[in-house]
C-alpha cells in the first residue's frame, strides 16, 4: 500500500490559485485507507473549494487511478465535465497524480492534494506501518520476512551493528533493533544457522531511477 497524507489546506488552496473550475480525483484504494482520497475525504474537499467560490465541476474515485485503463474510463464517462474544467485536483499519490496527467487528452493543469510518504502495511487497528523500500533485491526469504533495509535505520545487511544496546536501536533508544528481532524470528524458526552468513553489498543498479518494466510490445 502507497501511504499518503493530505497537503496542509492552504497549500492546496494556494496551488489552485487562478483556477476557478476544478475537478476532483480520488482513490478507491491506499488513499481511501489513508482516508487522504476517499469518497469522504473527496466531498469534504468539494465543499471546501466551493465555500471558497470555487467551482467543482464533478469528480471520479477510481479504484486504483495509477492503472490507465481505469483513469481513462472514467475520464471518458465525465468528459463532459472535463472539458468545463480548468484543472484537476487529484487526491492520491503521485503515482495518481502522473496518471492523470498522462491519461488526460486535455492537457488540464494537474495538481496533487497529497503528499507520498511510504510504501506501508496496515494494522488491525488501521495503523500504517513502513514495512518495506522497494530495494529491488529482497532479502525477506534469509530474514525471516522482516526488512532490514527498511527497518534498521542504517539499512545494514549484515547487523546489528556496534550501537545495537539491549537490544534497542543506536539511532533511536525507542526503536527494537531490526536485527534482533530477525535473530529472534530465525530462533523461532530453527534457522540460526544462516544468521552468521555475510551477505554482499546491495546492487544499488537495481534502483537507479527512473525504471521501467515494459509487460507489451
Amino acid at each position: 500500500m502507497i501511504i499518503t497524507e493530505q497537503k496542509p489546506l492552504q497549500e492546496i488552496i494556494d496551488s489552485l490559485q487562478g483556477y476557478n473550475k476544478i475537478f476532483l480525483v480520488g482513490c478507491g484504494e491506499c488513499a481511501t485507507t489513508c482516508k487522504t482520497g476517499g469518497e469522504e475525504e473527496v466531498q469534504q474537499m468539494k465543499a471546501i473549494l466551493q465555500d471558497r467560490n470555487k467551482v467543482v465541476t464533478g469528480f471520479v474515485i477510481p479504484q486504483a487511478p495509477c492503472i490507465a485503463s481505469q483513469i481513462k474510463t472514467d475520464f471518458a464517462r465525465n468528459m463532459k465535465f472535463l472539458r468545463d474544467s480548468e484543472a484537476v485536483l487529484v487526491m492520491a499519490c503521485g503515482l495518481g497524480v502522473q496518471s492523470v496527467k498522462v491519461n488526460d487528452r486535455l492537457g488540464l493543469v494537474v495538481i496533487p492534494a497529497c503528499n507520498t510518504k511510504f510504501l506501508g502495511v496496515v494494522d488491525g487497528k488501521g495503523n500504517l506501518y513502513e514495512k518495506c523500500s522497494a530495494c529491488g533485491e529482497c532479502v525477506l526469504g534469509i530474514t525471516a520476512g522482516i526488512c532490514p533495509i527498511t527497518l534498521c535505520a542504517k539499512g545494514l545487511l549484515n547487523g546489528p551493528c556496534g550501537g545495537m544496546d539491549n537490544g534497542k536501536c543506536e539511532v533511536d533508544k525507542d526503536k527494537d533493533c531490526a536485527w534482533v528481532l530477525i535473530y529472534k524470528e530465525l530462533e523461532k524458526q530453527k534457522k540460526l544457522d544462516g544468521f552468521k552468513t555475510t551477505r554482499p553489498p546491495r546492487d544499488f543498479s537495481k534502483t537507479v531511477r527512473p525504471q521501467n518494466k515494459i509487460l507489451a510490445a
